[in-house]
C-alpha cells in the first residue's frame, strides 16, 4: 500500500507528500493556495496547482532527514532501512526544526 502524508507550514495544512506507481508527488490544497499568507515549502516546490513529481523522494524532504549518528541510533531502535527514505520521512519529520511538518495519514485519529 502507498504510503500518503500531510505537509504542515507553520501548522497549516499546505499539501500531500505521497508514494506513487513511479516514485513520489507532493500537490498543494487548494485552500492553502488561496490563503494570502501561503509560503511555499520549499523553494524547489514553488506554489502552484500543477503536482509536482519525482522518481525519487524530493531533495527537500530527503533533506529533512536525520543524517550521521542520529540516523544510526534511529535505524538501529526502529529496526529501519536507510533505503527505505519515505518511511524515515514519517517516522522522524513530525516535528521537524523549522516551518514543515510531515504527519503520516494512517497516524491521524
Amino acid at each position: 500500500m502507498a504510503r500518503k502524508a500531510e505537509v504542515y507550514m507553520k501548522e497549516n495544512l499546505a499539501g500531500f507528500l505521497e508514494e506513487v506507481a513511479t516514485g513520489y508527488a507532493f500537490t498543494y490544497i487548494n485552500t492553502y493556495l488561496q490563503n494570502q499568507a501561503a509560503q511555499a515549502v520549499s523553494n524547489t516546490l514553488p506554489l502552484q496547482n500543477k503536482i509536482f513529481e519525482s522518481n525519487v523522494l524530493f531533495p527537500f524532504f530527503d533533506g529533512l532527514i536525520p543524517e550521521g549518528w542520529l540516523l544510526d541510533i534511529a535505524e538501529k531502535n526502529w529496526k529501519l532501512n536507510e533505503k527505505d527514505r519515505m518511511g524515515l520521512l514519517l517516522t522522524f519529520c513530525k516535528n521537524c526544526i523549522g516551518a514543515v511538518s510531515i504527519i503520516a495519514i494512517n497516524e491521524k485519529i
